[in-house]
């Protein structure tokens, strides 16, 4: 996620249960984190353990789906309310219910300037987070009548901070205070998927058919197959420094860093890059307008390590475009006005990004360059971002390097986070014995996948979701005859308990004299 961590220590493996504050000691972001994630943890396991990979509540199963032939080709979907789970992930396709504003005092009829009710769904072109544009022709919906094909459910989490949700601002801190926490949103979005994909030949497959081959399908998109490595070794430069940082230093930073290295564009190596920051990609300035290649910016940071200076690589974003994971070309800082809080990029952004102000635009900060120099060669970048190189040791700064391990393919999204500590000179990173830094895959995106429906047509959609019954149900009345067997085991077991039943001592000992009289 893209926040300001100081580091993520949470590791399934290491099977802790809860974090143990301890008084006196210093309040540590990593452990308040690591005992969210311990909790998430287990609640989602289990969840996945009693529902299964995907599931609904039988009685409240949400994104039943519904296609509609819609005109000029421009069919679209209904994605019907309710809940439903996705490797113990809760997504929830209830639409909300619009706000009532007051009424104006002069109208004759207050109801009429009430807001429409929404409809009951979401439509595959309002999703909440699919932002689906109906003028690309790659996000139309496929046409059943050349070929069904399958609906299914993409689920994954991305960090919200204040820039993007200025709700989340505590405004009585005041504008020169940082923002406080930010958030984890669970996105899922309703997409198409061909038969051919998922390597069914059949034009009418059965429900069975299709779900196996989706999970077959889903498996293989779930794991990455991207691996790195990080260490930190002492470069040439060391020594035009020994006074600011330890001599023996591999990593030369005077500052504690969390490292962020993240996938830019995704697919084979020679197509692969990737992008890296120093403060874990949490660097951002809300933008107030476009002018061109000129933007003006709500701020141009609060000190001299968290600003903008020439040279500098960012990256537009706004929700939909961190919510679609399609990467665009990152842009250079090539002029600032301060007084004006305005910087000049390389080239104009994107058209599609950044010019709807509830989407909420802003500039992310990269801390990668050209370069640098290495084996007698530079490093270009590619669409502003560095070049994967597979099976060498790059270099990021301060001595701190990553490795990506050969033959791998490359998602959007996909990160490794390394923190750096100059009390130790050094990184923290996984070792085998002989201190050799281990290969790990990426840290998240983690994504899950669920199928829907089958759509053959307007009113030809196969449902393939799958639902669970409650586990609680009603208490079973008993018969007389086993009321009258508990009554009587009760009236034993108190005589056992007192065999006078209660009665005094003479008196018992009166009723037994008279019984023996007789």
């Amino acid at each position: 996620m893209h926040a300001d961590l100081s580091r993520l220590t949470f590791r399934p493996q290491r099977r802790y249960s809860a974090v143990i504050a301890q008084q006196g000691r210093v309040q540590l972001d990593a452990d308040i984190n690591e005992q969210t994630a311990i909790q998430l943890h287990q609640a989602r396991t289990l969840a996945a353990d009693l529902i299964g990979r995907h599931g609904g509540p039988r009685d409240a199963a949400g994104f039943r789906i519904d296609y509609v032939g819609g005109k000029h080709d421009i069919d679209t979907l209904h994605i019907h309310g309710g809940r439903y789970y996705v490797d113990g992930i809760l997504c929830d396709a209830t639409r909300p219910a619009p706000g009532v504003p007051v009424p104006d005092e002069d109208a004759e009829d207050s109801a009429e300037q009430d807001a429409a009710a929404p409809p009951a769904y979401w439509t595959y072109w309002d999703q909440p987070d699919g932002f689906r544009d109906p003028e690309k022709p790659g996000d139309r919906l496929p046409s059943p009548a050349m070929s069904p094909f399958v609906v299914y459910l993409s689920v994954w989490e991305r960090a919200v901070s204040a820039a993007e949700d200025p709700a989340l601002r505590e405004v009585a801190l005041g504008a020169a205070m940082p923002d406080t926490a930010a958030r984890v949103k669970v996105v899922w979005q309703v997409l198409p998927l061909s038969l051919a994909a998922l390597d069914i030949e059949e034009t009418d497959p059965s429900k069975e058919v299709v779900r196996a081959a989706f999970d077959k399908w889903a498996r293989k998109q779930a794991v990455s197959t991207a691996r790195l490595a990080a260490r930190s070794e002492r470069p040439d430069h060391a020594d035009e420094d020994p006074c600011l940082v330890k001599p023996d230093a591999r990593y030369r930073g005077q500052e504690n860093q969390l490292y962020r290295v993240e996938v830019h564009a995704g697919g084979e190596a020679k197509d692969a890059t990737f992008k890296w920051s120093r403060e874990n990609g949490s660097v951002v300035f809300p933008v107030d307008e476009l002018d061109g290649t000129w933007v003006r910016l709500a701020s141009l940071g609060h000190d001299d390590k968290l600003d903008l200076d020439v040279g500098d690589h960012v990256e537009l974003v706004d929700t939909a475009y961190a919510s679609r994971l399609e990467p665009l070309p990152l842009l250079r800082v090539e002029e600032l006005d301060l007084p004006g809080r305005r910087v000049r990029l390389s080239a104009e952004p994107d058209p599609s990004v950044g010019r709807l102000p509830h989407l909420n635009p802003f500039l992310r900060r990269w801390d990668h360059h050209e370069g640098p120099r290495r084996k007698g060669r530079t490093t270009a970048l590619k669409g502003g971002a560095v070049p994967v190189t597979e099976g060498e040791w790059l270099p990021l700064e301060d001595g701190v390097e990553v490795y990506f391990a050969k033959g791998a393919a490359y998602r959007t999204g996909d990160h490794w986070i390394v923190p750096a500590r100059n009390a130790t000179g050094g990184v923290e990173w996984p070792t085998d014995a002989a201190r050799r830094p281990l290969l790990q895959g990426p840290s998240g995106i983690v994504r899950g996948f669920a199928p829907l429906a089958l759509v053959k047509g307007e009113g030809g959609t196969v449902d393939l979701r799958l639902a669970f019954p409650p586990l609680a149900s009603s208490i079973p009345a008993a018969d007389e005859a086993t009321l009258a067997a508990e009554e009587q085991a009760r009236r034993e077991e108190r005589l056992a308990e007192d065999p006078s039943g209660g009665r005094s001592q003479t008196t018992a000992e009166a009723e037994a004299a008279a019984e023996g009289d007789e």
